[in-house]
């Protein structure tokens, strides 16, 4: 078990939550300082044709930073939001959002740690989940990604046609935003966590909303996840039979070879095969769905 996966087999800390107003007003350049080195085999994908870069997204709040790729010009998008890993938007997210682009998409990922630290500061990361992420309660995420997809309708984006896709962290809370958002279409969550006992944060697991999601979610898992186990997978399985009609087709995908994180090119995690055919499943998904 690496220490990403020791964190999230780990419960939660209790935080208080206070609105300070936001630490992080403008996304940081390149990789979290938690992950470097990052891997030769890492993806890097131009931003040709495409309109790509930092924009703000107005909250209740203030204005939160997010990451926009989609091609040149173009209105009336299909929308993914990308919903960050651990590590927060670092290079990995945004090239996740110019690949989506490239294939006709308005791909959005906004900063849901901006009000709590720079998470791409920190050093390793149990620093970077006792000061940040820790903090971070799911209310908050859910209304950050509730404007995100309001500003994606009103900037080159088709409110009808609106995906989401996380990873890690952001696997779960694809999980949690199918279970909260009408506006989703389609979810499809890379080894989001699914179990854990409520705490002030994470007042459910996503096995407990399972009977309440409102859209579709693919969940991507890795058979050799110490952090996610068979276990918690199986359940997971076993009450999406109680999901409503309009998530009916939920299910649960698990590549037997792979650890956590194989979709993550710059990490020794990755696994190229794995990888390629969950990007492929979801973008399938994705038009199985309406979102294409």
């Amino acid at each position: 078990m690496d220490l990403l996966e020791q964190e999230f087999a780990s419960q939660l800390p209790k935080a208080t939550f206070t609105r300070r107003g936001f630490v992080v007003t403008a996304l940081g350049t390149g990789f979290a300082a938690a992950v470097m080195p990052v891997s030769a085999q890492t993806i890097t994908t131009d931003a040709g044709g495409l309109d790509a870069g930092e924009v703000k997204i107005p909250v209740a709040d203030g204005q939160m930073p997010a990451y926009r790729a989609q091609p040149a010009g173009k209105t009336n998008l299909p929308t993914v939001i990308v919903i960050q890993e651990i590590f927060g938007v670092h290079e990995h997210i945004k090239d996740l959002c110019r690949r989506l682009a490239k294939l006709g998409y308005l791909a959005v990922a906004p900063e849901l740690y901006a009000r709590q630290g720079d998470p791409s500061k920190y050093p390793t990361i149990p620093e970077l989940y006792s000061n940040v992420v820790s903090k971070v309660p799911d209310t908050q995420v859910t209304g950050d990604l509730d404007a995100t997809v309001a500003w994606a309708a009103k900037n080159n984006g088709n409110a009808d046609k609106v995906a989401a896709t996380g990873f890690c962290w952001g696997g779960r809370q694809t999980w949690l935003f199918a279970e909260h958002s009408t506006k989703l279409k389609a979810g499809v969550a890379w080894y989001g966590p699914l179990a854990g006992k409520p705490s002030d944060m994470q007042p459910k697991s996503v096995i407990d909303g399972a009977g309440q999601l409102k859209a579709p979610v693919l969940g991507l898992y890795g058979g050799k996840d110490a952090g996610i186990t068979e276990e918690s997978r199986n359940q997971m399985t076993e009450a999406l039979k109680t999901a409503p009609a309009t998530a009916k087709d939920s299910m649960i995908v698990v590549y037997p070879d792979a650890p956590h994180g194989f979709n993550a090119d710059y990490r020794p995690s990755y696994v190229k095969a794995d990888a390629e055919d969950g990007w492929a499943k979801m973008l399938v998904f994705f038009k199985a769905h309406g979102v294409a």
